[in-house]
């Protein structure tokens, strides 16, 4: 707030950061543009003397069609990334004085722009942690099904809670997905590697489920017996339940329930923060992804 202390100052930002000072017309990229006899004082629109249209700094982002002082959003966003095991869409509504509704729909924006990182694209090579975890709480006494069958509270690949399959570089990046329980056979373990992990250029560390034993065919695999240890010289996963902590922790102490539609939403809001916990200037990026320009 004191660096943006009005929403003149916020707009000016945006527009250094998505323009550089020389504005250019999202629908047809011409700079020949002047500025439009606009009487909307909160977001000034400019005028393209090519295509004729009018427009705003905020078109074509994430931005876009808000109703909200750009200093709200940039508010948000420094709470988002301040908070390490997340904040929740209802503490967000309280902190910046808005409906829940509101709070939830800005933060979704967010979660999508951190979702859609373009690091995340990239293969993750050298040496790489793969494990499951399941995320969810035991079932209140109206919906326990598994105790209803006398089984109790199952744990681990038992339970009926919501698998979510990740890879971490050993002092690098992090991925993780949300998947069915279907998903979790060798076959699917296997192409979650091709499709997320540079084979050729990878060493991948688990654990001894028998969903990883396809991996051999494809890259370097080596697997740890939790039984018998935990490090096995440089054999281990001791990075990957580090991050799954953050993710435990995100979902215990802030969000409580994850839907499987929104699911990946959340879970991305702790991998971004976990990939970006040296970059002093994670705001700034992120606010260019969120405008479209590469970081």
């Amino acid at each position: 707030m004191q660096r943006w202390p009005s929403q003149e100052a916020a707009i000016a930002h945006l527009e250094q950061v998505r323009w550089h000072g020389r504005p250019v017309c999202p629908y047809c990229q011409s700079d020949k543009v002047c500025p439009h006899a606009s009487k909307d004082k909160k977001l000034p629109r400019w005028q393209c003397q090519s295509c004729h249209r009018a427009f705003s700094v905020t078109v074509g982002t994430i931005f876009h069609h808000t109703h909200l002082p750009l200093q709200t959003w940039f508010l948000a966003l420094a709470i988002m990334l301040n908070a390490k095991k997340n904040v929740s869409n209802a503490q967000l509504a309280r902190d910046l004085g808005l409906p829940y509704k509101t709070a939830w729909a800005l933060a979704l924006r967010v979660r999508e722009a951190m979702l859609t990182d373009p690091e995340q694209r990239r293969l993750f090579e050298g040496i790489v942690e793969m494990d499951e975890v399941y995320i969810g709480g035991k079932p209140r006494p109206s919906n326990d099904k598994q105790g209803k069958q006398g089984g109790g509270h199952k744990r681990g690949r038992g339970t009926d809670k919501m698998p979510v399959v990740g890879v971490v570089e050993r002092h690098g990046r992090a991925f993780a997905k949300a998947v069915a329980k279907t998903a979790l056979s060798a076959g699917h373990m296997t192409a979650f590697v091709r499709r997320y992990v540079d084979a050729a250029r990878a060493v991948v560390m688990t654990d001894e489920y028998a969903g990883y034993r396809g991996l051999k065919a494809i890259t370097q695999h080596y697997a740890i017996n939790h039984s018998v240890a935990y490090v096995d010289g440089n054999t281990h996963t001791n990075t990957i339940d580090g991050f799954w902590a953050l993710i435990k922790r995100a979902w215990y102490g802030q969000h409580h329930h994850y839907s499987p539609k929104w699911a990946d939403h959340y879970i991305s809001e702790t991998t971004y923060k976990y990939n970006n916990r040296t970059n002093d200037h994670v705001f700034h990026d992120l606010m260019r992804h969120m405008v479209g320009v590469a970081v």
